[in-house]
This record gives structure tokens, sequence and C-alpha cells, in this order.
């Protein structure tokens, strides 16, 4: 296996890696924040509490983090098989570079979810200053993992399509001595 072959499977299996970090990152910083909102002056007994600790808040931005990390790591892993696929010599290439194409739109709307509604922005409909407060400062750059799985992916598809391409035009040659 070439060089390039090896490099464009670990940047396609950055994809759902780097999804998969976003999701726990923010997961960390959901249950910091909830913690804060519980300990803090607001709450006076708040309202109830999950198994898991988390107030509502922290359930429903939780399933926004989820709900975003799933559609990307879905999309995440369709993008590694199709890089496989392009590795391949075989016919259907141009389908599978069309279906990329088409998959990039999950990709971006995700980042820009995750990047135009931070935890403290959608923490501010709930009118809750104490979540808002315990939000790590660092967790609005988590939305860089996912822009950061996109390029990679991108950058392996692209290394498996010229290796794909490669290999079929090796193949056509020796199969065919003198033509071309």
């Amino acid at each position: 296996m070439a060089r390039s072959g090896r490099i464009s499977l670990v940047l396609l299996a950055l994809g759902p890696a780097l999804t998969a970090a976003y999701a726990a990152a923010n997961r960390v910083a959901i249950e910091a924040a909830t913690e804060a909102q519980i300990n803090g002056p607001e709450w006076e007994g708040g309202g109830p509490v999950d198994a898991d600790g988390m107030t509502a808040l922290g359930v429903d931005t939780w399933q926004l983090i989820w709900w975003t990390a799933l559609v990307v790591g879905v999309v995440a892993v369709a993008f590694a098989a199709i890089g496989v696929l392009l590795r391949r010599h075989r016919r259907g290439r141009a389908l599978l570079l069309v279906l990329s194409g088409v998959l990039i739109v999950p990709y971006a709307l995700g980042f820009l979810a995750a990047f135009l509604v931070p935890l403290h922005v959608f923490a501010g409909l709930y009118d809750a200053p104490d979540f808002v407060a315990g939000i790590p400062s660092w967790q609005p750059a988590t939305a860089f993992l996912l822009l950061a799985a996109g390029v990679a992916q991108a950058i392996g598809l692209s290394l498996a399509a010229r290796s794909g391409r490669r290999e079929a035009r090796e193949r056509r040659d020796a199969a065919h001595p003198g033509e071309g």
C-alpha cells in the first residue's frame, strides 16, 4: 500500500473519531454547567434532576449536541466508506464522488449548528445564568472539531480517489502493454 493510501485511511478515520471527541467534550461541558446551575443561587431547590444528575436544561442541551454529533457522525462514517470504495479500481467512482458532494451539506450544517448556536446561546433561552456561567470557556471551540473532521475527510477522499485512479491506470497499462 502506498504511503498516500495509508494517509488517506487515517484521514478518513479521523472524521468519526473527531465527531465522537466533539460529543464527549460537550458532555463534559454540559455536566460542568449543570453542576454550576444546581449549586448556583438561582436554583434554590429548583426543579427536578434526572438520574444522570442533569436538569431539564442540561438534558435539552445534551440532546442538541447528541443529535448534531449523530448526524455528523453518520455522514463521517459514510465518507469513510466512500473513501475506501474510491480506493478500488472498479466502476461507479463518479457516483461515489457525486454522493460525497451531496453529503458535504449535512456535514457543513452540523458545523454551522455547533458554531452558531453554542451552549451559552441555547442556555440563554432558558434564562439560567448559573448554567451559562458554568459552561467552560473552551466549549465554543469544540465546533472546530467538526470542521477539522470534515477537512480531514475531504483530504482523505481526494487522496483515496487519486490513489484509486492511479491503481486503475496501472492495471490497465499492465493488461494492455504498448497501448495508450
